[in-house]
Parts: structure tokens; sequence; C-alpha cells
């Protein structure tokens, strides 16, 4: 039984290795990670070149997924943690010559924050309140809630308007190295608006050799308040609850997640689900019932992915974690609560896509009717594999194509299971050789019922127009 819902692992020291990283894939993860924050550009190519290489070996299709690191703004380095006392005042420096005050790497803080303006260091462990600033460079802040602050920690500032690019210098040149590589995803961090994400699209567009895709990241208020546009323009998204749990009130992320997948449902968009999902298990055997529950719910509101982050990038169980996850999923998706069970709403998008987008809404209607196994699509873009996904049928999703980078692409997708093939000369010959070959590798049995969807002349390779439903012989 395959998992219909797919792993995302961070790629970080418990996993580069190419020994590791074939074990963590046949384990059960679709989709390897690599987190720009924290890598250079030669442990990057490292890590990708393992990637690909153990695929070939395995004949497996895991797409890799290339995290930028967006305009995150940081603290400057301490020779020991600095104590902040609840009530007192401190100063934040744009500039390193001031020793009495904390640098702060945002250049424009001065210049963007007022008075009352909430400031929240790592991750909103402590909170601090913008007193008065100078417009230049120094900033005095009132200590809200203290702690020991630790170099290098994170600052979110959920009241002020920033003028920091979505991209800056450094992921600009990360990404001249990344469309280099043929990636399958590249993730794009701290996005404000729709805007952000046609800037990289243009960028990856002048790029003749990359077809990367985009996962939007939603960490920010903007991007909660733009959610319909910003699912438009990109190609799938991530509620990367870590930051957004700090910018936003905590109470109202729950409520944020299950709105932004049902939204991306709806609109076609693969969605992950990110952070702390397993995070006890990055130093412990064992999950936490909360977290074993939070994946549990992931999994029950339809997501398309997981990801997982500290717990396998220096974690040091990364393969009982993915064990633990595989075995929730699998047990969520046997059960009543499968979002599959749940009769979901097939609107068909009246678009220029309209009958392709009929094709597949009617093939899951069909395949529910009559109990299919199996719903096979011959794909050239990987377009009505996604649509088929994003109806969420109880028949599982194989997908045939001859384009490598929709072959690894299509691993984040919800039900997905996909082949490389060359391509039947006419539409039945497709439908005869997609369903010999899933027999032969026992996806399907003799008196299966299955639904084939392609394109017809086959030849043309043109939108979907055509369904057939056989049994296997």
């Amino acid at each position: 039984m395959i998992n219909k819902t797919k792993i995302i692992a961070t790629i970080g020291p418990s996993t580069s290795s190419k020994e590791m990283l074939g074990k963590i894939i046949q384990r059960g993860v679709n989709v390897c990670r690599i987190n720009f924050s924290h890598v250079s550009h030669s442990e990057a190519k490292e890590i990708i070149d393992n990637i690909k290489e153990v695929n070939k070996q395995i004949h497996a299709h895991t797409a890799i997924l290339a995290d930028l690191q967006g305009p995150k703004i940081r603290v400057g380095n301490f020779e020991k943690p600095i104590k902040i006392k609840k009530g007192s005042y401190i100063y934040f420096n744009t500039t390193k010559k001031q020793p009495n005050d904390i640098f702060i790497s945002y250049k424009n803080f001065a210049k963007d924050v007022k008075k009352g303006d909430r400031v929240l260091l790592d991750d909103g462990k402590l909170s601090l309140l913008v007193e008065s600033s100078n417009g230049k460079n120094r900033v005095k802040l009132k200590v809200i809630f203290g702690g020991l602050l630790k170099s290098n920690k994170g600052v979110n500032l959920p009241n002020t308007d920033i003028s920091l690019p979505c991209l800056t210098k450094k992921d600009n040149e990360d990404l001249s190295f990344l469309l280099e590589q043929k990636i399958e995803w590249i993730g794009l961090s701290f996005v404000r608006s729709a805007e952000d994400v046609k800037k990289l699209k243009n960028i990856i567009k002048r790029h003749k050799k990359s077809q990367a895709l985009i996962i939007t990241k939603i960490e920010k208020p903007e991007a909660i308040n733009d959610i319909d546009n910003i699912i438009l323009e990109t190609d799938a998204i991530m509620v990367a609850r870590g930051d957004l749990g700090v910018e936003v009130p905590l109470h109202k992320v729950p409520v944020f997640q299950k709105m932004i997948v049902q939204k991306c449902i709806k609109q076609s968009k693969p969605v992950v689900i990110a952070t702390q999902m397993l995070e006890s298990m990055t130093d412990n055997i064992s999950a936490t019932r909360a977290e074993v529950n939070d994946v549990a719910n992931s999994v029950i509101d339809g997501a398309d992915a997981m990801m997982l982050s500290g717990e396998t990038s220096v974690g040091i169980h990364p393969l009982r974690v993915i064990d633990t996850m595989r075995k929730v999923i699998k047990d969520v998706e046997k059960s009543r609560h499968n979002i599959s069970k749940n009769d979901p709403e097939r609107e068909i998008v009246l678009n220029e896509r309209y009958i392709s987008n009929a094709i597949c809404a009617n093939a899951c209607q069909i395949a529910d009717n009559v109990n299919a196994q199996a719903i096979i699509t011959a794909t050239y873009s990987g377009y009505n594999t996604i649509k088929t996904s994003s109806y969420r049928p109880k028949a599982y999703i194989y997908a045939f194509t001859n384009h490598h980078t929709i072959l690894n692409t299509l691993s984040l997708v919800w039900g997905v299971k996909a082949f490389y093939y060359e391509g039947g000369k006419t539409s039945d010959d497709t439908v005869l050789e997609t369903k010999s070959i899933l027999k032969k590798h026992k996806y399907v049995k003799r008196g299966d019922k299955v639904i084939n969807i392609a394109s017809m002349p086959a030849e043309e390779r043109g939108m979907t127009n055509m369904m057939k439903l056989s049994k296997v012989k």
C-alpha cells in the first residue's frame, strides 16, 4: 500500500551521506529539502548529486526542494548569551560600532519601526516594544518578556511594514547556482504578496535550462491577507507554521492552516504543512501524543505533504522519525477519516482547460462509483495528474510521462505514483500498456477496474480529452 500523503525531509548532517539518502528514500521520503540558510553551494551540489545518483540506483523519482533563506532578520554574534530582564531597556543598532548595543542585520530597522511596534526574538521567546528611534541606525526598546538572547537568533516584526525585498542578494546568488542544477521545486520565503511570486517566476522564465516550480511559504500576516492571489500565482503553498506562529497570534494558526489547505485543494495547488511536526523526535525516540495528532489531522485535512525539518537534518533518529510519520499517514488513510471518504466537492473550473478539468473531475467520480482501483494519467505537463489529485479520489493515481522533471515533480503531489513511459503510438496502445505495467508491478490485478485519461490523438500531446473505463485482463 502506497501512502497518498507525501513526506518531505530536510537534509542535513544526519542524512546528507549517499548511504543515508538511500535509506530515507526507501523508508518513504518523497522530497528532499535543502535549506539554503545553512548550506554552501559546494555542500548543496554534493547533496543534489547524491540524491540524483540514489534515484538512478534504486529507480526512485525523489524530488528536490531548494528553500531560499529570504529576508531573515537576525541579531549579531555575542561571546556569550545576553540576559535581558523584563522592564529594562536595550538598544538595537544597525552598525557594529556601539559595543553596548545589540547589532541587528536589518539596515532600515531604525527607519521602518515606530513607537509601540512589537519586536520578537528567538521564535517569540523574548518580546520587546519599540520605545524610540533616531531614524538612522539606533532604536531603544523596552523588554516585555525577557530571557537569554543567543547569537544569530531570528527577529520578527509583526507590526512593522518592512522595506526589505523578498529576494535578497544572497537569494539571487543562490538562485543563479540553483537554476543550473535542474531541481524541481524552489521555496520562496517571507512572501508578502502575489507580486513577490511573480518576480521569482520571471527570473526562472528567463533561465532557459530550468523548469523549477515555486512553493510559496506562508509566514507573514501580509501573505494571509493576499492569500487568494498568492495561491492563483504560485505552483504550490507551504504553511510554514514556525515564523507564521510568531508573526500572527499563535491561536490563529490552526484556523489559517485549515483555510489555506481548503483553498489550495479547490485551486488544484499542492499544499505542504511544515514546522514541528515531530520535533520532539529530534532528540527522543518517540513523538508526543500531540505531535502524532498534529500529523494525523494534517492527513485528515487533505494536505499533499508534510515536512520534517530538524528531525531529519540534525536529529539523532531520522529513520525512526520517517517510520513514525509513515505509519501515522498509513493508519489515517486506511480509516474512515481519510479525506477521500468524505465525498469531496468536485467543482469543474471553467477556464481555458475546462474540458480537461471536466474529464479529471468525472474520472474521479466514476472511479468512486465503480470502486476502481486506479486512475491512470498519461501526461506531458503534469496538469491532468495534479488536477485529478486535487479531487482527492479513493483510487490511487498512476501517472505515466516521458518527462523526467515532471516525473520527479509529481513526487510532491497527493495520491500520485509516477512512472517513466515513452508513450504508446495510439491512445489504445497507451491504455493497454499502462495497465500491463501496473499489473506487472502488482499495483493492480486481473479483474480490477481502472480508468485511463489522456489526450487523443496521442501524438499531438494536447489537452486531456479522453476517458476510458476498463478491466485489467
